[in-house]
């Protein structure tokens, strides 16, 4: 699979050895409004996010912001349990060009503390590296949200700044800025996991 052979609107499908990554569709509404609507989960997440998350919001931003846009340089994947495949526990996002980050990600609270997200931006990276042929990744996240910076400390990523910023929780004023080079990142990489779908 190369970049030149993605059709708009493509989201490969990803196994890795718990999860299933799969396109985000309107049947993830309900989990998504179960799982993200949480100020833990929320609160260190971009000032963009509203709080209080108003009602019918996920619903709003699945159909009219993510559907339209899968595919076309931003790709949205649901994140399930291999144990409970048709469930969505968290979503892995990324984009170009950078905001300056090019991807982002949430996670379930009761799923915390298990490596799955470390799991889940695995083929996440490999598709954009190898298959979108990026050369550099940029990540961010609010300074003291020790989870994600310890994502990005698994996988290889280095700290190069820490800048003024804006989150949910007012009391977040800074985000770490780091920086994944394709090199970097094949020097690190897992075995590469399992595209499911063709390509056409």
């Amino acid at each position: 699979m190369t970049a030149s052979s993605l059709r708009k609107g493509y989201v490969p499908r990803f196994e890795t050895e718990r999860l299933i990554l799969r396109g985000v569709t309107a049947t993830d509404i309900g989990a998504y409004t179960e799982d993200f609507v949480d100020w833990e989960v929320v609160q260190t997440l971009s000032a963009a996010v509203p709080w209080p998350y108003p009602d019918g919001g996920v619903r709003e931003h699945v159909l009219h912001e993510i559907l339209p846009r899968q595919g076309d340089d931003f790709w949205f994947w649901s994140i399930c349990l291999k144990s409970y495949p048709t469930r969505q526990i968290g979503n892995v996002q990324l984009w170009f060009p950078g905001t300056p980050e090019n991807r982002g990600f949430w996670l379930a609270r009761k799923h915390w503390g298990n490596g799955y997200m470390t799991e889940a931006v695995h083929p996440v990276m490999d598709f954009a590296f190898e298959t979108l042929g990026h050369e550099r990744l940029t990540f961010t996240n609010a300074l003291g949200n020790d989870r994600s910076r310890r994502v990005k400390e698994k996988t290889g990523a280095r700290l190069i700044d820490v800048q003024p910023a804006d989150y949910v929780d007012k009391a977040l004023r800074q985000q770490e800025l780091w920086s994944l080079t394709r090199a970097e990142w094949r020097a690190r990489r897992r075995k590469p996991p399992q595209v499911r779908e063709p390509c056409t």
